[in-house]
């Protein structure tokens, strides 16, 4: 699923126009629209403008609606990989959110290089 249509399904499930959704990130409506229809690159300002307006991760909008493939379950054979998990398990509430946020920090800032790769590749 290209960016655009991340924007669009996004802008959508939240019940916006693309008039509201261009002056959130201030630009013009067609400018937007033309965003969303691939024909003009997503600055990365206005990903963040997006991704705070609606308390998520640039991460989340790039991916939008996009099924998770992650596992419902799985197995550590790494028996260094298990002890860290474990160790993991042991930390307070409030030390395994700052680390899922640090994780998610990482993640999302390889998908992120991944995509501009991705991109450039394609001009």
């Amino acid at each position: 699923m290209s960016i655009g249509d991340s924007l669009k399904k996004l802008r959508e499930s939240k019940g916006y126009t693309q008039q509201q959704m261009a002056d959130l990130i201030h630009v013009h409506r067609t400018g937007y629209s033309k965003m969303e229809n691939n024909q003009q690159e997503v600055p990365v300002d206005c990903l963040v403008l997006i991704a705070k307006h609606f308390g998520t991760t640039i991460d989340e909008v790039i991916y939008f609606g996009e099924k998770n493939s992650m596992p419902k379950e799985i197995s550590v054979e790494d028996k260094a990989t298990l002890e860290q998990l474990q160790l993991i398990n042991e930390l307070d509430k409030e030390e395994k959110t700052i680390l899922l946020k640090l994780i998610e920090t990482f993640v999302s800032k390889k998908r992120f290089k991944d995509y501009l790769q991705k991109n450039i590749a394609a001009l």
